[in-house]
């Protein structure tokens, strides 16, 4: 199997315009290299992309030649200046992945043949104005609403509350799945007790099942304990991949568990397709509050409706004297969701049944359905349902978005 040091030696052999080899230009990312597949960023001045284009092909080519290498993904990515203004859009960014032919074998974790690169992502060029979003970023075909769950910060329970509010929408009635697009900590695989590589057929992906629901997760590509170590263009990049070609339909709701904050990754969702609302997940005291009001900001800002706000961890109960405890205050995002009017969805304690099923990958919802713990993921899955029926009927493109210094 092909190393980082076998790729970089390989390289060497590639010119940058000034004529040095790429390897000496200081514009190569760390080269990750997973079971064959190769993942790597080229970082230019914006005023140069159009000059470093055939190199990224070039080092295209020479990686996908590399002995031992089954696919690659490389993007070239253009950062302006300090001092510059710019949009999101507005720097070109090319990824490209191609994957070699051959077998596919669970067992041996073999991949041949899987490339989770895919087809080439090509963007406007400095001199052109940014591309228009809302006619190059249609839905997903067969899926009827997409919704991610997100929070301002990490450590409060989102992922949790995604797979249970998932798990909660499907026993509705309704066909669900779960996108796990937290690319530095994917968690979905463990909570949904997952293992394995999902199958390919083309260059498209089969998710996985659990449960009921559809579930795809960068966490089924990589080692648990790999640490993802990638810039923004190559995150954007594979979270497009799990929208866009993965087979996620029939389904009536998508529910996306997103990263925490307000980065690369929740404007990559908004534009990549029409999002129809954005739950928040905070606990409640004022440290993640204050992480809370920012995500809400942000996904108002690039308009798209906040469905309402979750309180995670909300209160303790204690299993042998039954004494209520508020371990960390109670009530803050129930008053901070009054406060910006946006709706309420409800409070979920902090209950020892919870962490033990998720930790098992038997989440609560599923495997416990008559808990009160239960009821409450199904309540709030109920409340996120009645928000959505009053936005079906205005379907809404994917709006464009401008960051403003």
């Amino acid at each position: 199997m092909a190393t980082a040091d076998d790729v970089k030696a390989r390289l060497a052999q590639v010119s940058a315009p000034d004529g040095r080899p790429v390897t000496e230009a200081g514009v190569l990312s760390d080269i990750l290299v997973s079971d064959g597949k190769v993942y790597m960023s080229i970082t230019v001045d914006a005023g140069e992309a159009q000059a470093w284009e055939p190199v990224r092909a070039a080092v295209e080519r020479t990686v996908r030649g590399t002995p031992g290498v089954t696919s690659a993904l490389v993007a070239l990515t253009a950062e302006r200046k300090a001092g510059a203004s710019s949009a999101v859009g507005a720097q070109p960014v090319r990824v490209s992945g191609q994957g070699a032919a051959g077998g596919h074998s669970h067992a041996g974790h073999s991949h041949a043949g899987h490339s989770h690169a895919g087809h080439s992502h090509a963007a406007p060029s400095p001199a052109q104005p940014p591309a228009d979003p809302q006619k190059e970023t249609p839905g997903l075909p067969g899926v009827g609403a997409i919704i991610a769950v997100a929070s301002g910060k990490g450590g409060v329970g989102k992922s949790t509350l995604a797979a249970n509010l998932a798990l909660g929408l499907a026993a509705s009635g309704l066909k669900v799945g779960l996108l796990d697009a937290d690319i530095y900590g994917p968690s979905v695989p463990r909570l949904m007790g997952l293992k394995g590589r999902p199958d390919v057929n083309g260059r498209m992906i089969t998710p996985m099942q659990a449960f009921g629901l559809k579930v795809m997760s960068i966490g089924f590509m990589v080692e648990e304990e790999t640490p993802m170590i990638w810039r923004g263009p190559m995150v954007m990049s594979a979270i497009s991949q799990m929208l866009k070609e993965v087979n996620w339909a029939p389904l009536d709701i998508l529910v996306v568990d997103m990263p925490p904050g307000t980065g690369d990754a929740q404007l990559t969702m908004a534009q990549q397709v029409p999002l129809a609302g954005a739950v928040i997940v905070s606990t409640p005291q004022d440290l993640a509050l204050i992480d809370a009001r920012r995500g809400i900001a942000m996904f108002q800002k690039v308009n798209v409706p906040v469905l309402g706000v979750v309180e995670n961890m909300s209160y303790f109960m204690c299993p042998h004297c039954g004494t209520r405890s508020d371990v960390f205050g109670h009530g803050g995002a129930r008053h901070e969701a009054q406060r910006l009017g946006v709706p309420f969805l409800g409070e979920v304690p902090l209950q020892m049944s919870i962490r033990e099923t998720s930790d098992a990958g038997l989440p609560v919802v599923a495997t416990r359905p008559d808990s009160p713990e239960a009821g409450i993921y199904r309540a709030i899955a109920q409340a996120v349902r009645e928000s959505l029926a009053g936005r079906r009927s205005t379907a809404r493109a994917a709006p464009r978005i401008v960051m403003e210094g």
